[in-house]
């Protein structure tokens, strides 16, 4: 009896593939919170589960970061990046954290280019001879053309050592370059730095901790595929304008059209109706049904003038705040005398006020919602008892200005301005701040005689 060998073919064996995958996401409190999401998710949409899960107002700021703790690198996850995919190209014994907050300086380049590109860093063909618009140095990054090109003088610190060598810089669309004879841009003398499309670029958290840097604006390319510090290609700009210009810049040469349609989107979305800036949570029929009403006289009457409606709803709340921070000193804990609660101030409810931290950290806190003019918070003071300071952004630089309480207002006051708190016509919790200088400010470079300050406070 004879047996024949007969080949069987078996049915290839495919990975499962899990429709949904589990990530933690951290807040600026240090907590956290895990989602359970498609494994197709984009950052955008991790966004807007937060928004909705944590019931924030949506003002198109909030933004996903990478934060990778043992090298000190951070950045932004691009909206259109797939989360699942990022992950996956972290080793198991690192410790990166997917980070949840606001940014306000995400897009802002589309709106104010002039503050993002500085005309002596920018260079132009020579075959430009008119004098070229900040609007068209923008147009000319999401085009494919060879031009603009940034340049400069950066620090960078070679492979192996630990000093740093200041060079000259050039960043093409086809990746940086360093020049080896002064500021030579002849190709002979330029040596290849860095390419952009296998590499992203992160901000030094701890640079003069961490790798020595001379100042405390580094930057860095790290690889996609390795988180290896000797891969890491270190860079050090002299000031936070110059690296906002150079980290920009890489992110439109790298992302181009697709920054801009992530940037459409939004705006696209608020016009139709699906998010709004001034937004707020879905009213029921009857709710909107209501009508302001003012009860002061001896009968009630319907406010029509919007103007008088919003007057009206202002002093409500001041005067709703005023009563119910009496009933709290400034540490929380219930008001015994007249004396203390007289003392107490309406600032203390605002998610703009943050008590005692240091100048340090609200100049970090400021940093990481984007030096973008308008963000502010305020603070107690350290150095002088019963006073306060606000901390600002102008200029892309963080200013700090004493404030002092007068003997008959609990409120903050300003021996150089007036802080007025007023809501919007559409929304009973979205505050806008209009500072007035009403004297010349010294050791400032402030020229201007009026801020406004739109939904840029930091609110957690």
């Amino acid at each position: 009896m004879s047996f024949h060998a007969r080949r069987v073919t078996l049915p290839a064996i495919t990975p499962l593939v899990l429709q949904k995958r589990v990530i933690k996401v951290y807040s600026e409190d240090d907590t956290s919170r895990a989602l359970e999401v498609p494994s197709g998710i984009l950052a955008r949409d991790v966004c807007q589960l937060l928004i909705l899960k944590n019931h924030y107002i949506d003002d198109h700021n909030w933004t996903l970061f990478e934060n990778l703790p043992q090298t000190g690198l951070e950045r932004i996850v691009e909206d259109h990046e797939l989360v699942i995919e990022l992950q996956s190209k972290w080793g198991m014994e690192e410790t990166n954290r997917l980070c949840f907050r606001k940014n306000y300086a995400k897009y802002e380049f589309f709106k104010n280019p002039a503050n993002f590109f500085p005309d002596q860093m920018v260079l132009f063909s020579s075959e430009t001879n008119n004098a070229i618009t900040h609007a068209e140095i923008l147009q000319m990054f999401l085009n494919s053309s060879a031009y603009p090109e940034i340049h400069g003088h950066l620090h960078t610190r070679e492979q192996g050592k630990k000093s740093w060598k200041k060079m000259y810089f050039l960043l093409r669309r086809s990746g940086l370059y360093l020049s080896m004879k002064g500021t030579s841009k002849e190709p002979r003398h330029l040596q290849f730095f860095s390419e952009l499309n296998n590499s992203d670029i992160y901000i030094l958290l701890a640079g003069k901790k961490m790798y020595g840097a001379p100042t405390n604006y580094g930057f860095c390319f790290k690889p996609n595929k390795t988180g290896e510090t000797k891969d890491l290609k270190l860079l050090c700009a002299e000031d936070e304008k110059s690296r906002t210009c150079w980290v920009t810049a890489v992110r439109l040469f790298k992302h181009g059209m697709q920054l801009y349609q992530n940037y459409m989107e939004l705006q696209n979305r608020y016009i139709s109706g699906a998010l709004s800036p001034m937004v707020s949570p879905m009213r029921s029929i009857s709710e909107n049904s209501l009508v302001a009403m003012d009860f002061s006289g001896h009968k009630s009457r319907v406010i029509d003038n919007p103007t008088e409606a919003l007057s009206v709803a202002v002093e409500e709340g001041l005067s709703w705040r005023k009563k119910s921070c009496t009933r709290l000193n400034a540490h929380g804990s219930p008001a015994t005398s007249q004396s203390s609660m007289a003392n107490i101030a309406i600032h203390i409810s605002q998610p703009w006020f943050h008590h005692k931290i240091s100048r340090n950290e609200a100049q970090k806190l400021i940093l990481q919602q984007g030096l973008i003019d308008g963000v502010f918070l305020v603070r107690d003071s350290q150095s002088s008892p019963k006073t306060f300071v606000l901390s600002l952004c102008h200029g892309q630089k963080v200013k700090h200005f004493q404030i002092v309480p007068t003997a008959s207002h609990a409120s903050l006051c300003c021996p150089m301005c007036h802080v007025i708190f007023l809501t919007s016509p559409s929304t009973n919790y979205v505050w806008v701040v209009f500072v007035k200088f009403t004297a010349a400010l010294q050791h400032s470079s402030l020229t201007f005689e009026t801020l406004y300050f739109w939904q840029r406070s930091l609110a957690y």
